[in-house]
């Protein structure tokens, strides 16, 4: 009030050739009155907020109004509809009663970027990298087994082993980041696959165990990634912006995939296969310097989180009360549960199949070499980022426009579904390459999918426990990778494309089935 009381007696007592304003004084926005009596002194006023609110404050401790430079007649007595005190009282602020709030006028703008959206960036980066080493082995696999004398089964068993490891850290992972914090358990998903990676090479040359052993390793690293992510973003993304947030990270699997399978071909003609995994897992001590200076695991651990984004979060976060027990029973009782269990290894058989088998499928059916197998297999992955994002608006706007959850997930993971069984029964009539890769491309783009159908569902069907469904689920889903991939290298030493391709055709058609019959969109487990 002192400001107050300050700037009401400078406004009346001051003569028309100045007019003298305490220093540091803030205007809230309608203190614009103000700028009508004196309108010449608009440029000692700048814009800023306070809160959530614009406000104006003083340059100076003194402006003046020079009658003969600047002309400014400022009134005897104010109008009668400025209400000085109702103003005073309640728009003028004084930077030493605002708790220390920093403004955004006093950020530079580069610190102004949402940190909620570098987080989303960092996680994105995160799945880049992820896929990257993951799929390199698909593309160095190939001058290994030929180096080695692998056979197919052989072949099969070392893309199958990076699944063991996999597979044992998808409910830890989801335990462990809810109780340490997701920044931690990414940190060191990271670290620990980046290892990996740079080890593969040695073990190699070492002998099938060991790298059967560090492929296995890779994958623990590799395995609490989603669970982590999935932690964070829950945390910091509100959920307004939550469908275009996990759109944006997953994509970064699928552009990873398109970077390593471009640049593996390239780094193994001029370097030689060790090359590969040199390189990739030399990337993870980049993201980690940015993740550790960079990421929080919520928005309250921040400290250069701005008031208004802080505000902007928790204020649009959906709120959830601490899990102190998961109901096990209930969960497994429920039959949408099992659809969304059953469904998720359906479809991540020919997923996998396809992340770790096409490059092989391209140089032995199609006869293209190495360079040329690794940048066909870009294409089906570019076509899925796009789709990922395209369905996720898609499957939003049919929902903002009263279409039911349950509804829209059925049509969406029957697209994820049949699209690609038909399309993989097209590759048996197909011998051009041309025409095989645009097979592939839209058998993944529709796989796609699958993003705004069961990976959505998790948050649909039970909410505070949709980590550990996905822990349950994503198992499901690493099982059919490792069953499938070393079973297509089986089956290729026995068989024919044509027999791996049939198999994952008749599990898509089993998904949609049991997806169909019993998913739903609404909340079953409170």
């Amino acid at each position: 009030m002192n400001t107050s009381r300050a700037l009401l007696i400078s406004l009346y007592s001051a003569p028309k050739t100045h007019l003298q304003i305490p220093p540091r004084a803030t205007f809230l926005p309608n203190s614009g009155l103000l700028l009508q009596l004196c309108p010449c002194q608009r440029a000692h006023f700048r814009p800023t907020y306070v809160g959530n609110g614009l406000s104006w404050r003083v340059k100076s401790g003194r402006v003046r109004a020079d009658v003969k430079s600047e002309p400014c007649d400022i009134a005897e007595s104010p109008p009668d509809s400025v209400q000085f005190g109702k103003v005073f009282a309640t728009n003028v602020v004084d930077d030493d009663d605002d708790d220390g709030d920093v403004t955004s006028a006093a950020v530079p703008w580069w610190e102004q970027f949402p940190r909620r959206w570098v987080i989303v960036i960092l996680c994105f980066s995160a799945f880049l990298l992820c896929n990257m080493d993951r799929v390199n082995m698909s593309i160095a696999i190939l001058p290994m087994a030929s180096e080695s004398h692998w056979s197919m089964t052989t072949v099969g068993l070392i893309q199958s082993s990076f699944f063991w490891g996999y597979l044992l850290t998808q409910i830890a992972g989801g335990i462990w980041a809810d109780t340490v914090g997701g920044k931690f358990v990414l940190g060191f998903g990271v670290v620990w696959w980046s290892i990996a990676t740079i080890l593969t090479p040695i073990a190699a040359k070492l002998g099938l165990p060991y790298l059967l052993v560090v492929r296995a390793f890779m994958g623990v690293g590799e395995g609490v990634a989603m669970p982590a992510m999935n932690n964070i973003l829950s945390k910091w993304v509100p959920v307004s912006e939550r469908s275009r947030s996990l759109a944006l990270v997953y994509s970064g699997m699928y552009l990873g995939s398109v970077t390593g399978l471009a640049f593996s071909p390239m780094l193994i003609h001029k370097f030689g296969w060790p090359s590969v995994f040199y390189s990739f897992g030399s990337l993870g001590t980049v993201w980690l310097a940015l993740w550790l200076n960079m990421a929080h695991s919520s928005p309250l651990e921040d400290p250069k989180l701005l008031p208004e984004e802080k505000k902007l979060i928790l204020r649009n976060s959906s709120s959830k009360e601490p899990v102190k027990s998961i109901p096990w029973r209930l969960i497994l009782s429920k039959p949408p549960v099992w659809a969304l269990i059953v469904s998720h290894f359906c479809h991540n058989w020919g997923t996998f199949i396809l992340l770790t088998w096409m490059p092989t499928y391209y140089h032995q059916v199609l006869k293209l070499n190495l360079t040329e197998s690794g940048l066909f297999s870009v294409f089906p992955w570019l076509t899925m980022a796009f789709a990922a994002n395209l369905g996720g608006w898609i499957a939003d706007t049919l929902v903002s426009r009263g279409v039911s959850v349950t509804i829209v997930r059925k049509i969406m993971q029957t697209i994820g579904f049949l699209g690609p069984a038909f399309f993989l029964t097209q590759l048996t009539h197909i011998e051009t390459p041309t025409m095989a890769v645009l097979c592939m491309a839209c058998s993944q783009g529709l796989d796609a999918f699958s993003q705004s159908g069961l990976y959505s569902n998790h948050q649909d069907i039970a909410p505070r426990y949709s980590g550990v469904l996905l822990g349950l689920s994503n198992t499901a889903g690493v099982l059919a990778g490792v069953f499938g991939t070393a079973a297509t290298g089986y089956i290729l030493q026995h068989g024919s494309w044509d027999d791996v391709f049939q198999v994952s055709v008749g599990l898509y058609l089993v998904g949609t089935v049991v997806w169909n019959l019993f998913s739903t969109g609404e909340k079953i487990v409170d």
